[in-house]
């Protein structure tokens, strides 16, 4: 059999990305057959420290042009930088996903909007998040100590909302579980990967 050749840096298109949505872009990769499409992730407690988000994507920008890459897109929306991002993008020319967060592309921009009043009050969760939750929610802020802090913690939200982007009963059963523990409603919204199709479709077509 004959190799297939290797496909040089300055054709491939690079996706810099925020670890909490590695395995959705994969998924959307190999839904649309994006071979020369490759990724690199920052690591997904960024959500945490948005702060660090810009610093580390100047570093990352540096060493993917360093290494040849002509065609690089930021797999983060806005993320809680502030408009930090977005200057970035233009000082380095490169686009980004459209959205403030990760729960508004999933969901549709269009979607997003029509239910943003209503969703003041809503704890979001994805497929990502329930598969962390107790990493990243219920050890760290000793709800597995004192559950009794939920009620302090939560006590602004209204209702657990679950944006799946798969159907997996194991993490649906994770969502119902932390809006109970929560003593929040619950709702499911089955997006899929939203807005994430279209955005790296045409960054890979460019």
């Amino acid at each position: 059999m004959r190799a297939t050749p290797a496909v040089p840096p300055a054709e491939r298109v690079l996706v810099i990305g925020c670890g909490m949505i590695a395995r959705e872009i994969l998924a959307v990769k190999a839904a649309l057959g994006l071979e020369h499409l490759e990724l690199t992730c920052l690591p997904a407690e960024y959500h945490f420290h948005p702060d660090r988000i810009v610093p580390a994507l100047e570093t990352a920008l540096a060493e993917a042009r360093a290494a040849g890459y002509g065609r690089i897109f930021i797999g983060y929306a806005d993320c809680g930088t502030g408009g930090g991002l977005d200057a970035l993008c233009a000082r380095h020319g490169v686009e980004r996903i459209e959205g403030p967060h990760c729960f508004a592309f999933y969901q549709g921009m269009d979607a997003f909007r029509a239910r943003a009043e209503d969703d003041v009050t809503v704890f979001y969760m994805t497929d990502f998040l329930c598969r962390q939750f107790d990493a990243f929610f219920v050890r760290p802020l000793g709800l597995d100590r004192h559950p009794e802090l939920a009620a302090d913690l939560f006590g602004n939200y209204e209702k657990v909302v679950y944006l799946a982007q798969t159907d997996d009963p194991a993490l649906d059963r994770v969502a119902e579980d932390a809006a109970r523990m929560l003593g929040l409603a619950y709702e499911k919204r089955r997006t899929g990967y939203g807005d994430l199709t279209p955005a790296l479709g045409r960054a890979a077509a460019r």
